[in-house]
């Protein structure tokens, strides 16, 4: 199974297409850049999270043919450890909650995983996170031979990250000053600020998390965007891994997805959205000639539901019309 890790579909994970982002706002004066991990062969970046941790149990021998491979997950990191199982033939139990969307667990089952729902929230904090991880702990105590990725504590979530950040600086010799990358696990976050700490680069990373998610300290409150914040403070989560936090609500979320679809024809999830809103917050306090990077995490078709429903977006936020107006308006200051 060892020599599997590395062929096929698992041989595309990475070496996602960096790109300059023109369009996105007008009259900047600095380099922007996307990073475009939609194109991960499982869609989003924390394919290869699932590829690191799977490979190293591999290698450390945690893993056998017949592991049966636990998590969490409220999405994207289900869907990219069903691809990898199932490249391998690992039976994938994932948890997820009453609020993943029908078109994720669909994909998770189309990759063969195993689905529980958890149905009600954690008694004590009202989130499902928590219930979720209680769920997997106890399927662990149950199944002999059991295997816990725990992608928000898991080093090796991390390190698979190193190489997202390789790819940016190589991408652009080394002429980085500003990378925008979005806070759930903080695995992107860790694994991009620890390769930056190791080769001594000049980088600033700007970290940007959902309101109501309390991994940089904010008081806990609703979320409607899936993957974008954290109801916990991850594992790996460290004091100073950003050299700044910016905070984005979910309709600035759908808002930076609406200027990146409409503006650079770039469909993307609703991390990515929140990125894309945290740089307009701080673009004009960037100093001229920079080079700054956004971290793009996944696709957007599997928030056309959602992010991109004029419908659900009336429907949890009143009229914002206004934005698909300023869109027009954009249109034909472009054309």
């Amino acid at each position: 199974m060892r020599t599997l890790i590395n062929e096929g579909v698992l041989s595309a994970i990475g070496n996602t297409p960096l790109v300059r982002l023109k369009r996105v706002f007008k009259d900047l004066d600095f380099k922007l850049y996307g990073k475009l991990e939609a194109l991960n062969p499982g869609g989003s970046s924390k394919d290869r999270a699932a590829f690191g941790i799977i490979a190293r149990g591999l290698e450390t021998g945690d893993i056998r043919p017949d592991t049966v491979i636990v998590e969490s997950s409220s999405g994207n990191m289900g869907i990219g450890l069903a691809q990898v199982c199932g490249y391998l033939g690992l039976r994938f139990i994932c948890v997820v909650d009453k609020k993943t969307t029908p078109q994720n667990i669909r994909l998770l089952k189309a990759y063969g995983a195993e689905v529980e729902v958890v149905s009600t929230p954690h008694p004590r904090t009202g989130e499902f996170l928590l219930q979720r991880l209680e769920r997997v702990q106890s399927l662990l105590n149950e199944i002999e031979n059991s295997f816990w990725p725990n992608q928000y504590a898991n080093l090796y979530n991390a390190a698979a990250h190193h190489r997202t950040m390789r790819e940016i600086v190589t991408a652009l010799d080394g002429e980085v000053d500003y990378i925008f990358c979005a806070a759930s696990t903080c695995g992107t976050l860790r694994g991009c600020a620890d390769y930056i700490r190791e080769n001594q680069l000049r980088t600033k990373i700007y970290g940007v998390d959902a309101i109501g998610s309390v991994i940089f300290g904010g008081p806990s409150a609703k979320r409607l965007i899936p993957g974008h914040g954290a109801a916990m403070v991850p594992g790996l989560f460290q004091p100073g891994l950003a050299d700044r936090c910016i905070h984005v609500g979910d309709l600035d979320c759908i808002a930076g997805c609406n200027k990146l679809v409409r503006r650079e024809a770039i469909m993307a999830g609703g991390s990515s959205g929140g990125v894309i809103s945290a740089v307009e917050i701080v673009k004009d306090e960037i100093p001229a000639n920079s080079v700054c990077v956004a971290i793009l995490p996944d696709r957007g078709e599997r928030y056309l539901d959602t992010v991109y429903s004029e419908a659900w977006v009336n429907e949890h936020f009143g009229d914002v019309s206004h934005l698909w107006e300023e869109e027009e308006v954009m249109e034909e200051q472009y054309a």
